[in-house]
């Protein structure tokens, strides 16, 4: 059922009422203007959450990719988290993952004709993406993980919400797992309920829409995530896996909020072993050791399972043993729309793109400049925003 998965820790609230007034006192900041947020002509999407981590905001993203790529020029930006640069860097096929992070990593890879960068400073990586000759400016910008970062104001600001996690139920940090307080939620103009079972009821449904209570102005969506057929980490040591039914599964991973795949994958398999690492986990050779002999002690016939995310890092690992390479699988995964809302999503996203891409923007400042003898109106700052969309 959802929220099913929080624990808090009442002996810390304490702590989380000190964390509170801290983040509270920055929104208020935020919110009297006296830190600046900036909008920027070129449309920003944002996707993010108020929760740490485990909400699906990289096949979130990946599903804006897809939907955007075709028709417009897609850049990507991610503060690049655990990489060992600084800086703005923009990937390229030499980039590795401890240049610009596994997410970041494994977007390029995915898509290698968009542009993907990072940079800890958003509103500097923005600049740099839009400066340059028109042609290799981006038409779009996905910022990844940044519903915090509010020095930048997203034409859409999506916020996502773990079903298992959901925030209305939760606490701030360190009691719970909440970053910013609920009513933070204010801020999205879309929200998304990630990880749902598909087999959720209408009454379920409802219940979590009225819990919500969000604002007229809000869209409220719900995904869940579709597995792809697994393929092998290394392809050229690889046994044929048809399915794993019938077989012994060493899930590893390194993310989160792995609950939500453990359950998918009991529907899946016959036994399953979890052997899960802290999100982002950088593999030792001590890791390594260990995962060779959990997986050695499992009773054939066995597989191993790993998310896309993992395979960033365990791709350029030494010490893997061969049995290990040769039965290591990723179990790609797609964010997909319940309820037939993916039309109605598309169709709020490509909008306003559309409508504030660069070309739209030059063709109204040339109507604008026409009517300039009968306008005396100024100039006005211009803010793109999907609230006025």
């Amino acid at each position: 059922m959802e929220g099913d998965l929080i624990n808090t820790n009442k002996a810390l609230l304490p702590l989380s009422w000190l964390y509170g007034l801290g983040v509270n006192f920055r929104n208020m900041l935020f919110e009297m203007g006296i830190l600046k947020s900036r909008s920027f002509d070129v449309p920003v999407i944002s996707v993010g959450n108020i929760t740490v981590g485990g909400t699906g905001k990289t096949p979130h993203v990946e599903y804006l990719i897809r939907l955007l790529k075709d028709n417009f020029k897609v850049a990507v930006l991610s503060r690049g988290y655990k990489r060992k640069t600084h800086g703005f860097l923009r990937a390229d096929k030499n980039s590795t993952v401890r240049d610009i992070g596994d997410e970041p990593f494994q977007m390029k890879t995915k898509f290698p004709d968009i542009t993907v960068a990072v940079d800890g400073k958003r509103t500097r990586g923005i600049n740099q993406l839009t400066s340059g000759d028109s042609d290799s400016q981006p038409d779009v910008i996905l910022l990844d993980d940044a519903f915090q970062h509010r020095y930048v104001k997203p034409g859409i600001n999506i916020m996502l919400v773990d079903y298992h996690h959901l925030i209305i139920y939760d606490r701030l940090l360190p009691s719970g797992r909440l970053r910013e307080p609920v009513k933070s939620k204010d801020r999205a103009d879309i929200v998304i309920i990630t990880k749902c079972p598909t087999d959720m009821k209408p009454m379920e449904y409802r219940v979590i829409t009225k819990a919500m209570s969000l604002y007229p102005y809000q869209q409220l969506f719900f995904s869940t995530h579709v597995y792809e057929p697994p393929r092998p980490v290394f392809p050229k040591n690889a046994k044929t896996l048809g399915n794993f039914k019938d077989m012994n599964v060493l899930l590893l991973s390194g993310i989160a909020s792995p609950e939500q795949m453990l359950i998918d994958l009991q529907e899946r398999a016959s036994q399953i072993t979890p052997l899960s690492f802290s999100d982002h986990h950088n593999f030792s050779q001590k890791d390594i050791m260990h995962i060779n002999e959990v997986f050695a002690g499992l009773p054939s016939p066995k597989v191993i399972i790993t998310t896309e995310k993992d395979e960033t890092r365990l791709l350029n690992t030494e010490g893997l043993s061969d049995e290990v390479k040769r039965s290591l699988y990723v179990l790609p995964v797609k964010v997909s729309f319940m309820l037939d809302q993916e039309e109605t999503f598309n169709k709020h996203i490509i909008s306003y793109v559309r409508k504030n891409s660069r070309n739209s923007i030059l063709a109204k400042g040339k109507d604008d400049n026409k009517s300039k003898d009968s306008d005396h109106s100024g100039d006005r700052p211009r803010t793109i925003s999907f609230r006025n969309n």
